[in-house]
């Protein structure tokens, strides 16, 4: 996410738009015809672990052999998953991928989906709180989009139910990416290459506002993190977790601890609204949450149970990140329920949350466990340059995430346990 840009007025902020959009228009000819681009093409084949089935791209997982999440049990090791967006074809996918870090998508060019779901970061942009267009802190963290297509319903607030009309909300807010859609058709239909790409991808010009959601929906959803040392383990290689992942894998799916009731695997995500009761700040108020879109008072404080893989990779923790490391977050639990509602707040806590007492080592083990839960080996590529001709916002960070798998890499175990004990309180 970029810092440096200064807040505008609204009026330059519509002038710098325009000249932006001029910018990229592509030289008409005396017959009206635009001028060709070349230097992309889209690929025929789908992603890592997707394969090619009748035009669309699905998933080989081994979880898909398993039957249903409770067949194991609460925190079962071989459970299924549940359903997947999936079935673009790998135009599809390819295209969403320029999109997703392609600035043309704001209204300044400043800004791209990756700006504030960085792939270094797991996908999110490892701040407390999200920045937009405008250089001002947004009230809550970007989520992570790692394994986001089985996820429903989407956002912390779970205000959105489908990846389409969740991304509208960033591209047309002004304080995030600040477009809106007319301003956006013309960007990429001024746009030779854009066009051509289109075509390829959905076979009619010029582009809709479906198309564009369709492949950023097609992208996102083919972000696929299942291949990690824990899943080795759940698979039945067990030397794949050393003694203090295992002990700490224990803990997780304890009724002590109880952190897979919520954490579920194969997603740890039971994806339900949950309060914990976590405070802003200390003696500030509760961030509404699912209250503030249902009206339902005991949703006060709920928000969506996330995601922990990649976990390493998104600090800070909650939503407004308050939990600065995996420890401070287990630690938060183990703090009993409640502990931190601000005087004058009256909440529903999720009856998950109880006292458990973790010890010292319980908490560092728990945290060590979820170490192993990182898994990058399917990151797709980062482009380096993009249709539009902007500079690619992110690629800097973007290239500092790991290119090697990490499955059997004894090297990132003990980097990433190195890592917890130093940022341990």
């Amino acid at each position: 996410m970029r810092t440096d840009i200064k807040l505008r007025r609204p009026a330059i902020h519509r002038l710098l738009a325009l000249f932006l959009l001029s910018s990229l228009a592509v030289p008409v000819s005396a017959s009206g015809e635009i001028a060709s681009a070349s230097g992309f093409r889209l690929t025929n084949t789908c992603p890592a672990s997707f394969e090619l089935i009748d035009g669309g791209c699905v998933l080989r997982s081994r979880y898909r052999e398993y039957r249903s999440l409770r067949d194991a049990g609460v925190g079962g090791l071989k459970t299924g998953l549940p359903p997947l967006r999936e079935g673009f074809s790998p135009q599809q996918i390819d295209l969403g991928r320029y999109l997703f870090f392609d600035p043309v998508l704001s209204a300044d060019g400043s800004i791209s989906c990756a700006s504030c779901h960085d792939p270094a970061h797991g996908f999110a942009d490892g701040r407390s709180q999200a920045v937009g267009i405008i250089a001002l802190p947004l009230p809550r963290s970007a989520p992570s989009l790692w394994n986001i297509g089985f996820f429903s319903p989407l956002l912390w607030d779970g205000s959105k139910t489908s990846l389409e009309e969740q991304m509208q909300g960033p591209l047309y807010s002004p304080v995030e990416m600040g477009n809106n859609p007319v301003q956006l058709l013309e960007a990429l239909n001024g746009n030779q290459t854009y066009r051509v790409l289109f075509e390829q991808a959905f076979g009619n010009s010029p582009i809709a506002l479906d198309q564009i959601y369709t492949a950023i929906t097609a992208f996102e959803s083919s972000l696929i993190s299942l291949n990690s040392r824990y899943d080795l383990y759940a698979h039945g290689y067990h030397a794949a977790l050393n003694a203090d992942e295992t002990e700490g894998l224990n803990v997780f799916r304890s009724f002590v601890a109880r952190c897979a009731e919520c954490h579920t695997p194969p997603l740890f995500s039971n994806q339900q609204m949950a309060v914990l009761g976590v405070a802003d700040a200390p003696g500030e108020l509760i961030d509404p949450g699912a209250e503030a879109i249902t009206g339902d008072t005991s949703q006060r404080g709920a928000f969506r149970v996330p995601s922990l893989r990649n976990i390493v990779r998104t600090a800070p923790y909650m939503h407004r990140g308050q939990k600065a490391t995996l420890e401070d977050a287990a630690r938060f639990y183990t703090g009993g329920r409640g502990h931190e509602v601000p005087e004058g707040e009256s909440l529903m806590i999720h009856w998950h949350i109880w006292e458990p007492r973790l010890t010292d080592r319980e908490i560092t083990l728990l945290a060590t466990f979820m170490g192993a839960l990182t898994d990058e080996a399917f990151m797709p590529e980062i482009p380096t340059t993009v249709p539009s001709g902007l500079p690619v916002v992110g690629v800097a960070q973007a290239q500092q995430a790991p290119t090697e798998p990490l499955v059997h890499n004894k090297t990132e175990i003990a980097a990433t346990n190195n890592a917890l004990h130093k940022n341990r309180p």
